[in-house]
């Protein structure tokens, strides 16, 4: 969920707090609670920067895997 918690915000939060992070996204695909993502910020204004932050890391993939 891009706002309010999602399926795997217990998992992100664990993600989060064992980084130190002040941004966690945890993607899943087919997990015990089916697909979903859920991310946290400290800062609010990362959500407005969540598609742009997903857009290069998927141009990162794609780098990645074609060569």
């Amino acid at each position: 969920m891009a706002l309010g918690p999602g399926k795997y915000d217990d998992l992100c939060t664990y993600v989060r707090e064992q980084a130190d992070a002040e941004v966690a996204i945890v993607i899943v695909s087919r997990g015990n609670k089916g697909s979903g993502f859920s991310m946290q910020s400290r800062n609010q204004n990362m959500t407005t920067d969540l598609p742009y932050i997903l857009e290069s890391m998927a141009a990162q993939i794609r780098k990645d895997t074609s060569q």
